[in-house]
């Protein structure tokens, strides 16, 4: 703990090694006290295995909210006996994104799942896209808001909290922020057009946002949304009035990662408005971010207040507990077909 009687943890989400709690990895979580620990298939083998997992890390003293990122369609972190759902572009109608969003939350909170980060707001506006395409509900931006807020309803209805994502947009890029930063040179005015539109419209019920790794000039010319106040306290908070948790994508991707420290790019993204961390892979990079983080908020180059502040965003999302269903589900796997009968 520093001086500030904050720990570091409380504005940090974790990736963990191995599929159970090694005494090394529970000790610095222990030490560290993250809010958060997100999981990937390297922490998966069984059903009974994940739920023991999860179990044994909302044990801990932190009682971490367990997230995952698992949409359907290639991004998904779980299989079989989960159900394998297309991707949002084979929705299709509100209806269907609640119901598909119900079915996924129900099937991962049955084994303790927290939080998903999902569903895509992105607007799939560029053929040329390497990362989102087929991830988007659409190309038309009223239809993308309309289904995912239809899908996030599912989500909750289901008993996990949804997580909107990538904010501002990364519909339009041309490369993978996963391996380099990309860059969007719309004008605000065309933003606003496209972009904007699901942001706006599904603020209210989205309890959290995450940010794009990616640059616009025509919001900010110098740095990349996820470390932008422009963009994430003038535009964000101030302007389209959001007030949930802003989470960044993974501070390891090389969008950031290629000109800055892991450590270095959590300080400047809390400086920036975001509220909760993800650091996703090297378990390493969690342990000096954090130390960095309690330097920062003992020489005051973070404001206590300020991180007190977005802690207590994370503090009011709250863990759910839900009725278990059969795995795999019949009636989910009936929906999935169904789907994929539409060609």
């Amino acid at each position: 703990m520093s001086a500030t009687d904050l720990a570091p943890g409380a504005v940090l989400t974790t990736g963990i090694p191995g599929t159970e709690l090694d005494g090394e990895t529970r000790a610095a979580l222990e030490r560290i006290r993250p809010s958060g620990v997100i999981l990937f298939r390297r922490n998966v083998e069984t059903v009974d295995q994940l739920r023991a997992l999860i179990a044994d890390l909302h044990g801990l003293p932190s009682r971490p909210l367990v997230s995952i990122d698992h949409e359907g369609g290639k991004v998904v972190r779980v299989g079989p006996p989960f159900t394998d759902f297309p991707p949002a572009r084979a929705i299709g109608d509100a209806d269907t994104a609640r119901a598909v969003g119900r079915a996924i939350a129900a099937e991962l909170a049955t084994v303790g799942i927290d939080i998903d980060f999902a569903p895509v707001l992105d607007v799939d506006s560029n053929p040329a896209n390497p990362i989102i395409g087929e991830r988007a509900f659409a190309s038309d931006p009223t239809v993308v808001a309309e289904l995912a807020a239809a899908f996030a309803e599912g989500m909750t209805d289901g008993g996990v909290i949804p997580c909107g994502k990538h904010f501002p947009g990364h519909g339009d890029t041309d490369k993978d922020s996963h391996l380099e930063l990309p860059l969007v040179r719309k004008t605000r005015a065309e933003l606003e057009a496209t972009e904007l539109i699901p942001f706006r419209a599904t603020a209210a019920a989205m309890p959290l946002l995450m940010t794009a790794h990616v640059l616009y000039p025509g919001l900010d010319p110098e740095r990349p949304a996820t470390l932008s106040p422009a963009i994430l306290q003038d535009l964000l908070r101030n302007d389209i009035g959001y007030r949930g948790v802003i989470v960044s994508d993974d501070l390891e991707m090389r969008a950031l990662s290629a000109t800055a420290s892991v450590a270095d790019s959590a300080v400047a993204s809390l400086a920036a408005g975001c509220d909760w961390l993800l650091v996703c892979n090297d378990f390493d990079n969690t342990l000096r971010t954090a130390e960095r983080l309690e330097k920062a908020l003992e020489t005051g180059e973070l404001s206590r207040q300020r991180i007190t502040k977005s802690a207590a965003r994370i503090a009011a999302l709250r863990h759910r507990t839900a009725e278990p269903i059969p795995l795999p589900c019949p009636e989910h796997l009936a929906l999935r077909d169904r789907l994929l009968s539409r060609g």
